[in-house]
């Protein structure tokens, strides 16, 4: 139980002749202050989408500490990589979008304290020189300068994202800075958790003040901030999105030392966030509930069913309506929902990029889609027996025995593990002595739960353009949790663009090279076409 070729380069080597960057410089103290003058011209060729390759020149930060008082900065740091030259031609990333790519999976600690080169945060390991390798669907780098991160395969070795954003976004000309962050099994010589919540997302915030701090010296527009990360990292891409400036974190922000600057970000990735976990098992159980385990062990249905009716009450509270004019999304709904609004469209557009043979023999293999005039329609059952086994037993995120990595996210002090629910905490079996949540759990599911800042406390410092993708074969959590978020987003009259990748499981990121032309569009930069270069 637990954590578990589209469009190509857009905007390559562009200057934003439109873009709304200040010329003044925020105040930072000395500590915080970045040296722009301290960084390695590096070069390295990066394969587009298409399959072209762009040989980049970049200036190259190494590992800068983003706070005054760092608890570990071998985490606590973050690296700068700039373009200046694209095949050939000089290019100013002055005003730039930046690209904040983190790389966390499973609330594990990331660290990019040994980089040497872009995408040293997207590693195997979490930092340091990253393995190389060709990328069919991504950008394949090669480097005469060193090794440049692998931009293929879903995700690293704990989970988070590996480098193809990155890459691409480099070679788009724009700024990429990745930070490193804290994660949930860091323990002091005391044997004290100095890592779990809400330690990862106070780092993302710190790094996006030192950034804003920073404005006029350190590269690109930090008005254009675009947040990117896969599984526990897009749940914290899109806390980080959704929570941008809320006081409840100035206490910890204050402890570390963080630059006296904003920590808003203009525009989100996420792709299959692991969030809203107060509320993961009982979606889980209504998208998977009848999904045997790989074993073929039926999960235990009396729990599925009590948490299958704490979701129904749940989705009711909230009041969300579909996106394209859906209506009320309940419980009893949502299976058609997901099947009009994600799941057909996504399998017709798989199906649709398939030749005629190779599109007749998946269709023989997987009789239960009706493939008519262009279209993939099918029912909900069949698309659960399509996927097959669920990858987690119930209950999925707080587990009664307390081995789900969510249990350790919420540990404190010299505990390592904690429930986070009332049902988690009622249902115990590791034999506590109480059946209740610790007092300070609440105010900790607030601090990593977007939904607080949507829902309950309604932030309007928020980013207000989202990118999201989920695999369709994704059991790492439920697909309501990625459509729910979107739903609510589009409801407060935000950008949303929302898809699910057909067949495929967690981490998938299948159209990089869109994202990247995302980023131009939504950012006004080079007006999404493509820029100009000095």
């Amino acid at each position: 139980m637990g954590i578990g070729a589209t469009a190509g380069v857009a905007a390559v080597g562009g200057i934003a002749l439109s873009a709304q960057a200040s010329s003044k410089s925020s105040s930072s103290s000395d500590s915080l202050k970045f040296d722009v003058d301290a960084y390695s011209k590096l070069t390295t060729t990066i394969t587009d989408t298409e399959g072209t390759e762009h040989n980049v020149t970049y200036h190259f930060w190494k590992a800068i500490t983003y706070v005054a008082n760092p608890v570990d900065a071998t985490y606590q740091s973050l690296i700068v990589s700039a373009p200046v030259e694209i095949d050939g031609t000089t290019v100013d990333p002055t005003n730039a979008p930046i690209l904040l790519a983190n790389s966390i999976g499973g609330y594990m600690p990331s660290s990019v304290a040994d980089a040497t080169a872009v995408g040293g945060g997207g590693s195997a390991a979490g930092g340091g020189t990253p393995p190389s390798g060709a990328a069919p669907s991504g950008a394949a780098p090669s480097s005469s300068t060193g090794t440049t991160s692998n931009a293929n395969g879903n995700t690293n070795a704990t989970g988070g994202a590996t480098s193809s954003n990155q890459l691409l976004a480099l070679a788009a000309g724009y700024v990429v800075i990745e930070p490193g962050a804290r994660g949930r099994t860091l323990k002091n010589s005391d044997g004290e958790y100095y890592g779990t919540a809400p330690a990862a997302i106070v780092d993302l915030k710190a790094a996006v003040r030192y950034i804003r701090a920073n404005k006029g010296l350190i590269p690109g527009d930090v008005e254009r901030i675009v947040s990117a990360g896969t599984s526990a990292g897009g749940a914290l891409s899109s806390l980080l999105g959704a929570s941008g400036d809320s006081p409840i974190y100035d206490k910890y922000l204050k402890e570390l030392g963080a630059a006296d600057a904003s920590d808003a970000i203009f525009a989100v990735g996420a792709w299959c966030p692991i969030t809203d976990l107060e509320h993961a098992d009982g979606a889980y159980e209504w998208n998977w509930g009848t999904n045997d385990l790989s074993t073929g062990k039926q999960v235990d249905q009396s729990v599925s069913k009590d948490l299958k009716a704490q979701f129904a009450e749940y989705q009711a509270g909230l009041k969300l309506r579909g996106l394209d004019g859906f209506g009320p999304l309940t419980a009893r709904n949502y299976d058609d929902y997901l099947v009009e609004q994600y799941l057909q469209p996504s399998a017709t557009k798989y199906l649709a990029a398939l030749s005629d043979s190779d599109r007749e023999t998946y269709l023989a293999k997987n009789t239960f889609i009706t493939w008519s005039g262009g279209k993939a329609t099918f029912a909900w059952d069949d698309f659960l027996t399509h996927v097959g086994a669920r990858k987690k037993d119930t209950p999925a995120f707080d587990a009664f025995d307390l081995s789900a990595g969510e249990n350790n996210e919420f540990g404190a002090g010299t505990t390592e593990t904690r429930h986070f629910t009332a049902y988690g905490a009622k249902n115990d079996s590791t034999g506590l002595s109480t059946k209740r949540v610790a007092a300070d759990i609440p105010e900790k599911l607030n601090l990593m739960n977007p939904m607080f800042h949507l829902v309950e406390k309604v932030n309007d410092r928020r980013s207000k353009h989202w990118w999201i993708r989920l695999g369709t074969s994704d059991s790492d959590t439920s697909h309501v949790i990625s459509a729910n978020l979107a739903a609510r987003l589009d409801n407060l009259g935000d950008d949303v663009n929302h898809l699910y990748y057909w067949d495929e499981g967690h981490g998938a990121n299948t159209d990089p090279g869109d994202f990247i032309t995302w980023i131009a569009t939504v950012t006004s930069y080079g007006k999404g076409k493509k820029g100009k270069r000095n």
